[in-house]
């Protein structure tokens, strides 16, 4: 399979809301564009995408900070694989991709969040050689309480 990765340019990225909409059933399309557009233009974040003849099959969202305990980090959000394109390892070449790329950016640790019954992905992290060390909570501010 001859797949190629590389950071998704500005003026592309609604190209990533197909895949993107596969894990925020809940949000509102209009809404999702809103987000990414904000996301994009407006905080330190990146998108890159996997590649097959052109076609977006996989996506990763970077979000670059500097920490107190760890240093510069990354945080990769919304890994997406297309359905079709899963079980090829295209996770484990992409994640490489990832970690070279970040490398370059100056990136000394990537911490990320995954769901709690997401149990694929949890196997994946830990065989990529990530470890838990907290939890992640969540409080919605928002008048009407809902997640989306």
């Amino acid at each position: 399979m001859n797949v190629t990765f590389k950071s998704i340019e500005k003026e592309n990225i609604l190209d990533i809301l197909p895949l993107l909409s596969i894990i925020n059933t809940k949000t509102p399309s209009g809404l999702l564009k809103e987000r990414v557009l904000e996301m994009v233009n407006y905080q330190n974040y990146e998108c890159v995408g996997a590649f097959q003849e052109g076609k977006i099959i996989g996506i990763c969202g970077l979000w670059y900070s500097t920490r107190h305990y760890i240093g510069k980090s990354v945080e990769p959000d919304h890994v997406i694989i297309s359905q079709e394109f899963r079980g090829m390892g295209l996770g484990k070449q992409f994640f490489s991709w990832i970690y070279e790329h970040t490398k370059s950016k100056g990136c000394e640790a990537m911490e990320l969040n995954t769901y709690s019954t997401n149990t694929k992905s949890h196997k994946f992290y830990y065989n990529e050689d990530f470890a838990i060390y907290g939890f992640h909570f969540l409080k919605v501010l928002r008048e009407d309480r809902k997640f989306y």
